[in-house]
C-alpha cells in the first residue's frame, strides 16, 4: 500500500490569486519578487548568501513552470534545464482569507467560505468588552499594545514596560488572530499558556480563526527574542479533512511541525514539533522512515513565513528556500515504490510588499515519487484538489471537496 509525505512550505506562494485585488495584493509574487531581487544584486548579506537564487531542485521539479503558469513568466533562475520530473502546477485558494488555518484546511479537503473575524486597524483594536473580559478573568494588571503589529517589532516596543508591569503585550494583524506576548520568566509560560486558553474562549463569539501565545526572553539591555515554545490555539475545522478521514481508516498519521496546532490536534496522530525548517524536516523523514504503508506524514515548514515573509527579509527568505531545496535529494531518496510527496504552500508572504501581512497568492503543487509520471496538471481550482490526490493514492474514501488529478 502507497504512503504519502505532504509538505507544507509556509507562504511561499507563486503570484496574486485572481482575486488578489480584493485583499490589496494585486501583482504580489512571493517567489518571483525575490528571485528578481537576488538577480538584481539586492538578495546578498554577508556571511549568509549572495548572488541570484539558486534552487536547482526545485526548478528541475517544474517550480518554475508552475510560477510562468500562474502569473506568464519563469522567475529569474528558475527554468528547468531538462524536462520536469515531477506533476506540476499552481492551484487558487477558494476560502475567503489568506491565513494559515483556511489554506491548511483547503488543503486537506475542507475550503471554509464563511469570513473569519478580524479586529480593526485602530487603536485600540480590541473590543473593550473582551479586553475588560481577559483581564478580569485571567488577572491582569491591564494589557499593552491593542494594534495591529509585527510581532518582533511590538516585543521590541514593549518588552521592558511588560517586564515592568507585569502587563501581557496583545496585539492582531490582517490575520484573524489575537495574538498575547509575554516573557517566559518574568510572566511565566504557564501563566502565558493559561491566558491564552481564556482568551481563546473570549474570542469565538468573534469568529477569530486562532490564538496564538508568542513567549519570548531577553532584558532591555540585551534586546528580546521570541523564542520556540509558541503554542497557537485553533477553531477546530468545522467538519471532516483528509486528517479524519484517514484516521477514521485506520491509517497511521505524523503530524510535523504545528499542523497539530492548525488542526486543533484532531486527527493528528502522532505530533512532533521541533523548532526550525531543518529540524521539521529532519523529524519528517525520520518519521517517514519507519512510517508503515498506508501512512501520512503532513510537514508545516514555518520559517519561510514567520522568521523571514512577515519580517520582509529577501535575503534570509532567500537563504531559506535555497536550504530546502538542498535537501530535495534526501526527500526524493526517502521515497520507495508506490509513495508520493507533494510541495506545495498555504498563501504567500511576498517579503517585497508593503506592509508586514500574508499576501493573496496562488501556490505551487508539485508532485513526485518513484511511479508518478511527470506532467503538468495545470491550474487546479481549489486547494482541495491536493486533499483530494492524496486520499485517492492512499486509497481513502472520497473527500468533501476536491477533483483528483489521478
Amino acid at each position: 500500500m502507497a504512503r504519502a509525505l505532504l509538505i507544507v512550505l509556509d507562504s511561499v506562494g507563486i503570484g496574486g490569486a485572481p482575486d488578489a485585488a480584493r485583499y490589496g495584493d494585486a501583482g504580489s509574487d512571493t517567489v518571483g519578487h525575490i528571485a528578481e531581487t537576488c538577480a538584481a544584486g539586492r538578495g546578498d548579506r554577508d556571511g549568509l548568501r549572495s548572488g541570484p537564487l539558486r534552487l536547482p531542485h526545485l526548478a528541475a521539479l517544474g517550480l518554475g513552470l508552475a510560477c510562468e503558469e500562474a502569473t506568464g513568466r519563469v522567475p529569474p533562475g528558475l527554468a528547468p534545464e531538462t524536462p520536469p520530473q515531477a506533476l506540476w502546477g499552481h492551484a487558487v485558494e477558494t476560502a475567503s482569507g489568506k491565513d494559515t488555518p483556511s489554506g491548511h484546511w483547503e488543503i486537506a479537503g475542507l475550503p471554509v467560505r464563511e469570513a473569519w473575524g478580524h479586529f480593526p486597524d485602530t487603536q485600540p483594536a480590541f473590543p473593550a468588552a473582551l479586553t475588560a473580559a481577559l483581564i478580569e478573568r485571567a488577572g491582569l494588571p491591564g494589557i499593552l499594545g491593542d494594534c495591529h503589529a509585527s510581532g518582533t517589532a511590538i516585543i521590541d516596543r514593549f518588552g521592558a514596560e511588560h517586564v515592568r508591569t507585569g502587563q501581557p503585550i496583545c496585539y492582531t494583524s490582517a490575520d484573524s488572530v489575537f495574538q498575547i506576548a509575554a516573557h517566559e520568566e518574568a510572566f511565566g509560560l504557564e501563566r502565558l499558556i493559561e491566558t491564552c486558553r481564556i482568551a481563546r474562549e473570549l474570542c469565538d463569539p468573534y469568529r477569530v480563526g486562532r490564538v496564538i501565545a508568542r513567549p519570548f526572553l531577553g532584558s532591555e539591555a540585551e534586546g528580546f527574542r521570541r523564542t520556540s515554545r509558541r503554542k497557537d490555539f485553533a477553531v477546530a475545522p468545522p467538519a471532516e479533512t483528509l486528517l479524519d478521514v484517514a484516521e477514521a481508516a485506520g491509517r497511521a498519521v505524523v503530524s510535523v511541525g504545528k499542523i497539530g496546532d492548525i488542526f486543533a490536534h484532531r486527527a493528528t496522530g502522532r505530533e512532533i514539533k521541533p523548532a526550525g525548517n531543518a529540524a521539521c524536516l529532519e523529524a519528517a523523514l525520520d518519521a517517514f522512515s519507519t512510517l508503515p504503508a498506508g501512512g501520512l506524514v503532513f510537514l508545516n515548514l514555518v520559517d519561510f513565513d514567520t522568521e523571514h515573509g512577515h519580517r520582509r527579509d529577501v535575503p534570509g527568505y532567500a537563504a531559506e528556500l535555497e536550504a530546502f531545496d538542498a535537501r530535495l535529494p534526501a526527500i526524493r531518496a526517502a521515497l520507495r515504490p508506490g509513495d508520493l510527496c507533494i510541495i506545495t504552500a498555504d498563501h504567500g508572504n511576498d517579503p517585497t510588499w508593503t506592509g508586514t501581512e500574508h499576501t493573496r497568492e496562488q501556490v505551487p503543487v508539485l508532485a513526485f515519487g518513484p511511479e508518478v509520471a511527470p506532467g503538468s496538471i495545470g491550474r487546479r481550482e481549489t486547494f482541495a484538489d491536493i486533499g483530494a490526490s492524496v486520499a485517492a493514492h492512499l486509497g481513502l474514501p472520497p473527500l468533501g471537496a476536491g477533483r483528483a488529478w489521478w
